[in-house]
């Protein structure tokens, strides 16, 4: 079964999307990550994904670490976080806070054997590889800048270090309700070997989970949602009380897995 990520993107402490990476092109959704970060776990959500926006463009002084760690003390699920990960004491800090895995993008293209190192120490279950590409081109410093490097090409490498997971997103697709870059999953899932793709970018509705599901045999097991959750763009969210998000009991969980129980989610070793 697919595993469906919401995503909470983090700048100035706001939960915002931003439309194919573009920072002047930014719509705030929520101003409280913590409240949005528990509505999607009553929303039977499994795992969260969580991005500093901030820290990715290498802004210190506005990092959203403090909200990441909230949010991390607010849930029984696992969060992976990724933005501004450059070094292994920015894991450690990260671990320490409660993550469970984070996501390497810029450090992992400009010093490889960082990701072989932090897999070492923590595992490739808790160490992965964020892949956001343009055109096939792996981007980097919050997708600001390119880097000259080949997706796929990075993929292999990343493999042949000891990456085990990697979140591919198509930054053209990033925020645009357009639809998946199903190609691109396929074809890079197509290469690997023992790597497993989470799938990110353009999800606009169901019809679009369905089409990504369908590239399960070529190692796509799940997809980072985020705009489409934002905007109700699946029906039964109706029923899921998001009108009523300002008066929602949200100490009153779902039946999801946590992170302490066995079962699919970041107790796999994926």
């Amino acid at each position: 079964m697919l595993l469906i990520i919401p995503a909470i993107d983090l700048r100035g402490g706001a939960c915002v999307r931003l439309y194919q990476g573009s920072y002047e092109k930014e719509k705030i959704y929520f101003k409280d990550p913590v409240k949005m970060a528990q509505l999607w776990r009553i929303q039977n959500a499994k795992v969260l994904h969580v991005v500093d926006l901030d820290a990715a463009r290498g802004d210190e002084k506005a990092n959203n670490r403090a909200v990441i760690a909230d949010i991390c003390r607010a849930l029984d699920i696992p969060v992976q976080t990724g933005g501004g990960i450059r070094t292994l004491e920015d894991m450690e800090r990260a671990f320490e806070a409660g993550v469970y895995r984070v996501i390497l993008g810029t450090a992992a293209v400009r010093e490889p054997e960082l990701v072989r190192e932090a897999i070492r120490r923590w595992g490739s279950s808790r160490i992965v590889v964020g892949i956001d590409a343009k055109h096939g081109e792996v981007r980097v410093d919050g997708w600001l800048e390119g880097s000259g490097v080949n997706a796929i090409d990075f993929a292999l490498q990343m493999e042949a270090l000891g990456c085990r997971r990697i979140v591919y997103t198509d930054i053209s697709r990033d925020g645009t309700l357009e639809g998946p870059n199903l190609e691109a999953y396929r074809e890079m899932g197509s290469r690997l070997k023992r790597t497993r793709i989470t799938a990110s970018g353009g999800v606009g509705n169901f019809k679009d989970l369905m089409a990504v599901a369908s590239l399960m045999p070529h190692r796509v097991d799940s997809v980072i949602v985020g705009r489409a959750l934002y905007e109700n763009r699946f029906p039964c969210q109706q029923f899921w009380c998001w009108n009523d998000k300002d008066v929602l009991d949200l100490e009153k969980y779902s039946t999801a897995r946590t992170r302490n129980e066995p079962g699919e989610g970041a107790g796999d070793g994926c």
